[in-house]
């Protein structure tokens, strides 16, 4: 079956986006990476004010470059905000740690933002980017964590979309951080993500592979669906290419084509793992259908939080980043994660808090 069926344009018109609303309610869901469509037609002339990119500083606060001792491995992160615990976040295989710009300058009001460039990908430089093994990127973030804050690290809630909440749920699994207070997984399940490995290569071979310059990008990356929101692309879409001089061209940064070997390590027993993380959980999907088995009674038996959220895509995080934001804050509220437990001022509190 192909994957694609599942994808529509990004409608100009508010009648065309009730429409298909109404036609994706319908549709079965078939890949857990849907988000990426075939080759649109050409696209017609655009204005480049509408698709020119916008600049991270307006999102973040600043940007740091962490180096990892005794190797050259340089990973870069974006950070914003001042206090309270820190919203570290890991992005999905191909984007980069921009794709939470938006929600992070809305999270950043309450507490403090850590978005990371994984290996291989944005500004990120290692000695093997295409070591995408669950097993190293795990011992990425980890060592950027100690790099960053030593041995006396804040209150951190680790947030990740997608291949990075692989990553994610895979760190917090390991039970070694011991200030880690929080978990939030986005749109990624075990066992629609196993199902999808199969078309993942013709997913990634039937993507445009060019583009003439950044603003096509960004104008490809909305009318084909990989994103729907244009502010978005704007500033998360450029880091994801890099100029080709012997192509003269922008092509894509990450190879994720040539990391077949190690898809099956990101989400092979994700959901035990995901359920024995000893902190709260909150999970985050574009559509109920995405819920395997484990999980559905996890969920049945509290284990977890779960928010569906309509009318999204793959990147709910870049869809529909003010309801993100606001997501991620009430899970910091409700479970009262902060500098040693204390409340987060401005911050409304369920009289119950759920934990």
């Amino acid at each position: 079956m192909d994957s694609s069926k599942n994808l529509t344009s990004l409608p100009e018109e508010v009648l065309e986006g009730e429409k298909q609303q109404e036609e994706e309610s319908q549709k079965p869901f078939v890949s857990a990476f849907d988000a990426v469509p075939h080759r649109p037609p050409p696209p017609a002339q655009s204005s480049l004010q509408k698709y020119s990119p916008l600049d991270w500083k307006e999102f973040f606060d600043r940007e740091q470059d962490v180096s990892i001792p005794n190797k050259n491995d340089v990973f870069h992160v974006y950070m914003a905000g001042t206090e309270g615990p820190v919203v570290f976040c890991l992005h999905g295989g191909g984007y980069s740690g921009l794709s939470f710009a938006l929600s992070a300058s809305k999270i950043k009001e309450k507490v403090r933002v850590v978005s990371l460039d994984l290996r291989g990908h944005g500004k990120t430089s290692t000695e093997n980017d295409l070591d995408l093994s669950i097993e190293t990127m795990c011992n990425d973030v980890l060592a950027v964590l100690k790099e960053m804050y030593g041995d006396s690290p804040p209150a951190i809630v680790l947030v990740g979309h997608s291949m990075g909440g692989s990553v994610a749920v895979h760190v917090a699994a390991r039970k070694v951080l011991p200030s880690l207070h929080g978990l939030v997984v986005v749109d990624v399940v075990e066992g629609t993500a196993m199902a999808s490995l199969v078309h993942m290569q013709k997913i990634l071979s039937n993507r445009m592979q060019h583009f003439s310059s950044i603003e096509k990008a960004i104008e490809w990356s909305v009318k084909g669906g990989v994103l729907r929101n244009i502010d978005s692309a704007r500033i998360s879409v450029p880091t994801t290419l890099k100029y080709d001089d012997s192509k003269k061209c922008y092509v894509y940064r990450s190879r994720l084509e040539e990391t077949e070997q190690y898809w099956r390590g990101w989400y092979e027993g994700l959901s035990e793992k995901f359920l024995s993380c000893p902190v709260p959980k909150l999970l985050l999907l574009a559509g109920t259908d995405r819920l395997d088995r484990t999980l559905t009674i996890g969920q049945m038996q509290g284990k977890f939080q779960m928010v569906v959220v309509r009318h999204t895509g793959h990147a709910i995080q870049e869809d529909v980043p003010d309801e993100f934001a606001a997501l991620v804050l009430n899970f910091i509220s409700r479970n009262r994660i902060g500098p040693h437990g204390v409340e987060i001022p401005g911050l409304l509190r369920p009289s119950q808090p759920q934990h």
